[in-house]
């Protein structure tokens, strides 16, 4: 069986500028991939050139199997993607925000997938609220929400602890650790050292001289240590 992502000596940048080295990767059914490094490493840009967002400036990625087409039905209905910008509805409430990305992607149950997501994340007491009038904070977590509204094979994360106080972030912890468990394959950038030993299987150090694949563990260190 294909991994669920395969980067062979991927090259990512804007034009014909890089903006990192080379990146090599697999990631399976089941696993967590964090890419760590310092600020503007080049971490954001990898995740956009998995997702479709970025052409390859060199080397190859493939997600299910097949080349990178954000176009094809099979990837958007298999990939959820949150990334680091406030994209939301601006006219519905949050729960509606939610109610409609579950249903729109075919959930079962919608209404109780929902009801689950706004209590986990915190945000049952601000449902009938719209997002500008919520915090930053808050309108992060319902974007991590929608993110897990949907079904998914690949779900891909950018900085997802960043605007989220520290029970917040065990309790994505806990949520990362149960999508990997059932089979799910997470992607993620991070600056968070406990997230990645909680949740991560191997860690990709992002940089401009050579990207590294590192364990898990190591990984989460190096963070904690030189704080990248």
């Amino acid at each position: 069986m294909a991994p669920v992502v395969r980067a062979r000596n991927l090259q990512v940048g804007y034009g014909e500028a890089p903006v990192c080295a080379p990146v090599s990767f697999t990631l399976g059914e089941g696993r967590a991939v964090a890419l760590v490094g310092a600020n503007g490493s080049g971490k954001s840009t990898v995740l956009k050139t998995v997702i479709g967002l970025l052409t390859p400036i060199g080397g190859s990625v493939e997600v299910l199997g097949r080349p990178v087409d954000e176009r094809d039905v099979r990837f958007r209905r298999e990939v959820s993607a949150v990334l680091d910008d406030d994209a939301y509805f601006p006219a519905l409430t949050v729960a509606e925000h939610l109610y409609l990305t579950a249903r729109g992607h075919g959930v079962m149950g919608a209404q109780q997938e929902v009801d689950v997501l706004l209590e986990e994340f915190g945000l049952a007491d601000h449902a009938r609220q719209t997002p500008v009038s919520l915090s930053s904070g808050q309108r992060r977590r319902l974007l991590l929400a929608a993110g897990f509204a949907r079904p998914r094979s690949l779900l891909v994360l950018d900085e997802p602890e960043a605007r989220l106080d520290q029970r917040m972030r065990a309790r994505l912890a806990d949520r990362l650790r149960a999508e990997r468990e059932a089979g799910g394959a997470v992607l993620l950038a991070t600056h968070d050292p406990d997230l990645v030993a909680a949740v991560c299987t191997q860690a990709v150090l992002v940089d401009d001289a050579a990207s590294v694949v590192l364990p898990a563990a190591e990984a989460a260190d190096r963070i904690a240590r030189v704080a990248l």
